[in-house]
């Protein structure tokens, strides 16, 4: 797959919250975005800081052909992320991409669960977009401290139903994705999920005992991207492997939970 290091430009930079930015992008030479896939993500070059040394790895949220450009959905949680949100419309940002594996695209139909907790909502929109695509409406859970958490839902109620849990109960069912009572009406063929490692644990849980497969984008510490660092690295079946080169999507029955 064709990786690239390129200039791009910001077209916009979105404030959903106090806490997280939507930010579109586009290849400032006007050069065609590469092929990318739902669940891969890019390094982010963090400009002007000298305390950050260290590119910052964000998921692709979604990918517009028509306008040739990659949304951001990035949480501020340091230095780092903190001058990347301060961007403006027009500033040129820096990305290695795409990074990583896929998600596995469903082939057949079936009932699908895309399950997202935080900022790990992020994939599930482009995931969502290309099941569409080819004919299949997933389900969409997401899961958040309170109603601020639940980012982009017009945006996913494009692509298919929309489930919301909140530990506040301002917004859909009160408690954790895995509570939800859509997990008790309905049967699904396949899951796949993004967040808070413990939700995900949850959710591996969920599927191990009722025999459905899952896939999950783990979001361990990936320094470079490219496996030379050993931060990322994750126990499997098959060893400890670098999340960032062989994953971030794993099967759960890949990992020890």
């Amino acid at each position: 797959m064709q990786m690239q290091v390129l200039d791009f430009t910001v077209r916009s930079n979105e404030a959903l919250n106090d806490h997280n930015h939507l930010i579109k992008v586009a290849p400032a030479s006007n050069e065609i975005l590469p092929e990318m896939h739902p669940g891969q993500f890019v390094q982010i070059l963090v400009d002007n800081s000298p305390h950050v040394f260290l590119r910052r790895p964000i998921s692709i949220n979604f990918v517009d052909k028509e306008k040739n450009e990659i949304w951001l959905l990035i949480q501020k949680i340091g230095e780092g992320t903190e001058k990347i949100c301060s961007i403006p419309a027009g500033g040129i940002i820096n990305l290695i991409s795409p990074l990583g594996n896929s998600f596995t695209l469903p082939e057949r139909n079936g009932r699908y669960l895309l399950v997202g907790g935080g900022v790990g909502t992020a994939p599930m929109l482009f995931l969502g977009k290309r099941m569409k695509e080819v004919g299949i409406e997933p389900d969409f859970l997401l899961g958040g401290r309170s109603a601020e958490d639940i980012l982009q839902r017009a945006d996913f109620e494009r692509y298919g139903p929309l489930y919301c849990t909140t530990e506040d109960g301002s917004l859909g069912e009160r408690g954790f994705v895995t509570h939800h009572s859509v997990l008790k009406e309905k049967k699904y063929d396949f899951i796949y999920t993004c967040g808070p490692r413990p939700m995900m644990v949850a959710v591996a849980k969920y599927a191990h005992e009722h025999g459905v497969e899952c896939e999950v984008s783990l979001e361990n510490l990936m320094a470079c991207g490219f496996g030379a660092c050993l931060c990322c690295v994750e126990k499997t079946v098959r060893g400890n492997i670098c999340t960032c080169t062989e994953g971030p999507v794993f099967n759960i029955k890949e990992l020890f939970w």
